[in-house]
């Protein structure tokens, strides 16, 4: 019933635009810090960029033949359990309320506080309260209703390209004293594979929301031809995109200094605009880093709440219910942001993002496994779209998520640790509802 309610509305062009307009967020702006840090030089950072790119569109092509095939609310959670079962399906649940949505909500105060602080030139002893206060409004301005934070979103999005054309075109055009080279790829002092794998970890998060194309499957007038043309020209854009504001970053600054700044969008925009302009080109990041937060509030505080329906988390009566005008699940927004407030407290931004990439990109991985599993188990589904060049490309995204998980594990065993170990938590709870006869299998 659900799929014949799908209106075939949509063609090749807005699928371009709801795969660009999806994924290119805020990491863009903050990222570079992270990835120059790990790397050590332009020519290894610009090669994890890339690197990003081509694994999230072999991960794009491979997930959107479940989404088409699959095309229920829930996305991912449905194609997980339809492959493995109710409790790897629980699972990614429990992470995205634990970890995932409340890591990015954090995550984004903290660096939407650091705009702000370095903005208005203050110390950092603002930091944490003003995060604190952007993610808090944030998720009341989303209890008002649905509609308030979409209008909200839709104008944010168009404010978050003006930043990234500016700093690309005069960027590019910069005239100054930094020079940097791109082949052959420099290592420096830092071993090239860790180096490279953590250097494309932090892009990950930048390239983060590609796993949302493919829910527009089941919509499109003709999915088998569009979809795929979709996701490898958006993301192939994304790409270019990054690419090319990382050229121009580094056209400004050298490797070094982007890897010592939090702020590398700010002071690149400061260099190339004087003060002023910087200023001006900042408030248009802070515009762009709230929307970001407001699309991962708006996402976040239903995932819960579907759950719930379920009867899958503690209290779940009180997860279920809705605001009596607004029809919003506060309850759950409500335990969201006390989570992010908590992770506010207890880590900065790249610890964040690290962990969050890595929890996600187990989901991930098995998600482009399950690919193999459907085409094997069940030959007689219906599958609109077919990923191409199989199984070529379901395997470099396979590899790509293998390797970004056990880089994250091995190089960074405290995030690892903590993200494993909060989705353990959600395995006894499962266990007992089970038990209890909540749900089944």
């Amino acid at each position: 019933m659900e799929n014949q309610k799908l209106k075939k509305e949509i063609g090749f062009f807005t699928a371009l635009t709801i795969v660009m307009g999806t994924v290119i967020g805020s990491g863009v702006f903050f990222k570079p810090e992270a990835v120059y840090s790990a790397t050590g030089t332009a020519s290894l950072g610009l090669l994890a960029w890339i690197l990003g790119g081509v694994i999230t569109i072999c991960g794009g092509l491979t997930a959107a033949e479940l989404s088409a095939a699959i095309p229920q609310t829930g996305g991912m959670m449905m194609y997980l359990q339809k492959t493995y079962g109710k409790l790897t399906a629980y699972l990614l649940g429990w992470a995205q309320t634990v970890i995932y949505f409340p890591a990015n909500i954090a995550a984004l105060s903290i660096i939407f506080a650091t705009q702000v602080a370095n903005l208005f030139g203050t110390g950092d002893g603002i930091i944490v309260p003003v995060a604190i206060a952007a993610a808090a409004f944030i998720m009341l301005m989303n209890f008002i209703g649905a509609k308030v934070a979409g209008s909200f979103q839709a104008v944010t999005t168009i404010c978050k390209l003006v930043p990234l054309i500016l700093i690309i075109i005069f960027g590019l055009f910069h005239q100054g004293d930094v020079a940097f080279r791109l082949f052959p790829i420099s290592v420096e002092d830092h071993p090239f594979l860790t180096s490279l794998g953590s250097g494309l970890v932090a892009t990950m998060f930048a390239y983060d929301g590609w796993i949302h194309v493919g829910n527009i499957a089941g919509e499109m007038k003709n999915p088998k031809k569009d979809l795929p043309k979709a996701i490898v020209f958006g993301l192939t854009g994304v790409m270019l995109v990054y690419l090319l504001i990382n050229i121009a970053y580094l056209f400004v600054m050298p490797a070094a200094a982007l890897a010592a700044t939090a702020t590398p969008a700010s002071d690149v925009a400061n260099i190339i605009f004087g003060s002023i302009g910087g200023k001006l080109i900042t408030v248009g990041i802070l515009i762009s880093v709230f929307g970001t937060i407001n699309g991962y509030t708006m996402t976040g505080i239903r995932i819960p709440y579907a759950m719930a329906l379920d009867n899958q988390l503690p209290f779940s009566n009180w997860f279920k219910k809705l605001g009596a005008k607004s029809s919003v699940p506060y309850n759950g927004g409500i335990v969201i942001l006390i989570i992010s407030i908590i992770m506010i407290f207890s880590g900065g931004f790249n610890q964040l993002t690290d962990m969050l990439i890595f929890v996600i990109w187990i989901f991930y991985t098995l998600t482009f496994i399950a690919v193999f599993v459907l085409r094997k188990r069940e030959p007689e589904l219906v599958r609109p779209y077919k990923v191409p060049l199989y199984p070529v490309i379901p395997i470099i995204a396979i590899l790509g998520g293998a390797f970004i998980v056990l880089n994250t594990l091995f190089t960074q065993p405290m995030n690892a640790g903590i993200g494993l170990v909060l989705t353990a938590i959600g395995l006894p709870i499962y266990l007992y509802k089970k038990k209890k006869g909540h749900f089944s299998e």
